[in-house]
C-alpha cells in the first residue's frame, strides 16, 4: 500500500513534484483518516446507545414483582462454600452451596422475622456508591 504513491509519482513527469504529491496525499490520506474517525465515533456511539437501552429495558422488566423465591440472607463459609436462607412462599429453607452442588440443609418450622427497619442485604460499598451517585435504595424497587 505504501508503494502505490511512489509508483504514481514515478509514472508522472517530475516537472512539479509538489503539485503531483499534494492532491494524492491531501485527499487520499485525509479522506481515509476522516472516514476512519467518523466510523470509530459511530461504532462507539452505537455501543453506548445499546448499553443505555439495555439498562432501560432491564429496569422496566419485572425486577422483583411477583417473585416467589426471595433471598433472606447469605453467609460465606469458605472461598467456595456458602449458606443461604431462602424464602419460598411461607417456608424458609437453609441451603448449602458448594461448587456444583446445592443441598437443602433444613426447613425452618417458624420463619425468621426480619426487623422492618433493616434494608435489603446490600454491601456497604454499594450503599455508599449509590448515595454518592445520588440514587436512593428505594429507587431500585
Amino acid at each position: 500500500m505504501l508503494a502505490l504513491p511512489f509508483s504514481v509519482m514515478a509514472a508522472e513527469p517530475a516537472a512539479n513534484p509538489a503539485a503531483a504529491v499534494a492532491p494524492a496525499v491531501g485527499s487520499g490520506v485525509a479522506g481515509q483518516l476522516t472516514q476512519l474517525v467518523f466510523g470509530l465515533l459511530l461504532v462507539l456511539g452505537l455501543i453506548f446507545f445499546l448499553a443505555w437501552l439495555l439498562r432501560r429495558v432491564q429496569q422496566v422488566g419485572p425486577a422483583g414483582k411477583g417473585q416467589v423465591i426471595e433471598l433472606i440472607g447469605s453467609r460465606a463459609l469458605g472461598p467456595r462454600d456458602r449458606l443461604m436462607l431462602v424464602q419460598v412462599g411461607n417456608e424458609q429453607i437453609l441451603l448449602g452451596l458448594s461448587p456444583g452442588t446445592i443441598t437443602a440443609l433444613h426447613v425452618l418450622k417458624e420463619p425468621i422475622e426480619l426487623p422492618a427497619s433493616s434494608e435489603k442485604a446490600t454491601p456497604e460499598f454499594a450503599q455508599h456508591l449509590l448515595k454518592m451517585l445520588g440514587k436512593d435504595q428505594k429507587d431500585k424497587k
